[in-house]
């Protein structure tokens, strides 16, 4: 019996690059977060060139992963167009929770001076 051999799946590669880069981004920010206190250390230095490289990586990937998907993109856009108002409570809600959550995490910036 002889296997064929798979042709590389590339929306599943960069699926999987978007997802792990970007559920890795949030390990290396409170970890450069915490390290961010003390003096520029080896250790300090490693976690924010991986934090800045997973971030590079996500932008890169996320964008890739829109153009190859473009076409889905667009119909979904065009078929939800017709059932959805403007702007839905859900988006409405959402956007004012990451509002009160981002003005509680990056008031403690203005109140330390």
């Amino acid at each position: 019996m002889e296997k064929k051999k798979q042709r590389f799946n590339t929306r599943a590669f960069v699926a999987l690059m978007v997802a792990t880069s970007g559920v890795s981004l949030p390990i290396t920010g409170i970890a450069n977060h915490l390290y961010g206190f003390s003096s520029m250390t080896v250790a300090r230095h490693v976690w924010m060139a991986a934090h800045n490289v997973l971030g590079l990586l996500f932008v890169i990937f996320s964008i890739w992963h829109v153009i190859i998907n473009r076409k889905a993109f667009w119909n979904h856009l065009r078929g939800s167009a017709a059932h959805v108002s403007l702007m839905s409570r859900e988006a409405v809600l959402a956007g004012a929770v990451l509002a009160v959550i981002l003005l509680i995490f990056i008031g403690h910036a203005f109140h330390a001076g």
